[in-house]
């Protein structure tokens, strides 16, 4: 075998591994200097971080950020932190700010988020983040995020992007929907007490890859009240494969 052509495949090989997207889970928490017996304010973030200085890995890096700076904040806009350590420093220091004139009205405080790689394959890498913030009134919100990127672009791939035909797989989704919410087929979407916008079935903004098939998840207030908590629907990729543009 000849010399380069040894060389050609190791160089292969190397730009390959080169290539691949790995992670580490980087953790940032805070607390109020501010004396409690209970209940303390706190900010707790643990969130993969892809490494290396690709444009994939700083792209995928940056969509997570800009997504959690989404999740934690108080007031009308996002806070204009531009790194986690800020992040934590800025939701802290919102609510001293807001204890200094309302010291009775501000109790317990809390965020907390927490991401992983919870698919990865060539054709698409899905990042999970479940959250969990409160700022006051009568109970906080928790929530899960997915986030959908092209692996080997580090670009974010939208819910639409990954059906061959969305409005066929909609129905296909709502029949099984329907089946293991017990939602009569003549009947409307929200006939048991659910809360589709305009009483129409629609996917939810949170769709996720996982082993087993492919996970519709509606948070709270998505297609249901605070109450009846978040919906789900898993569907096998044994039945919608048909349907995948992207595995």
């Amino acid at each position: 075998m000849k010399p380069y052509f040894v060389f050609g495949i190791l160089f292969l090989f190397l730009t390959s591994c080169t290539k691949e997207l790995h992670f580490t889970s980087v953790s940032f928490e805070k607390k109020s200097k501010i004396a409690c017996q209970e209940n303390c304010p706190k900010i707790s973030i643990k969130i993969p971080v892809a490494q290396g200085n690709s444009v994939e890995a700083d792209s995928i890096n940056k969509k997570v950020f800009s997504v959690l700076k989404e999740i934690v904040y108080f007031g009308e806009k996002p806070y204009a932190a531009t790194n986690y350590k800020d992040l934590t420093t800025a939701f802290i220091d919102s609510y001293e700010k807001l204890h200094k004139d309302f010291p009775s009205e501000t109790i317990g405080w809390e965020a907390t988020v927490t991401g992983k790689v919870g698919y990865q394959s060539e054709g698409i890498l899905n990042l999970e983040i479940n959250h969990y913030t409160y700022t006051g009134g009568a109970h906080g919100y928790q929530g899960l995020r997915s986030l959908l990127f092209d692996p080997s672009t580090g670009k974010t791939i939208t819910n639409e992007a990954i059906f061959k035909d969305k409005a066929a797989f909609m129905a296909f989704a709502e029949k099984k929907f329907r089946a293991k919410y017990k939602i009569p087929s003549t009947a409307s979407i929200n006939a048991t007490g659910l809360m589709f916008e305009e009483d129409k079935f629609a996917l939810p903004q949170n769709i996720f890859y996982t082993e087993k098939g492919l996970l519709l998840y509606y948070n709270s207030y998505e297609a249901a009240s605070y109450a009846d908590g978040p919906k789900e629907l898993l569907l096998g990729y044994a039945d919608i494969n048909y349907f995948l543009k992207i595995k």
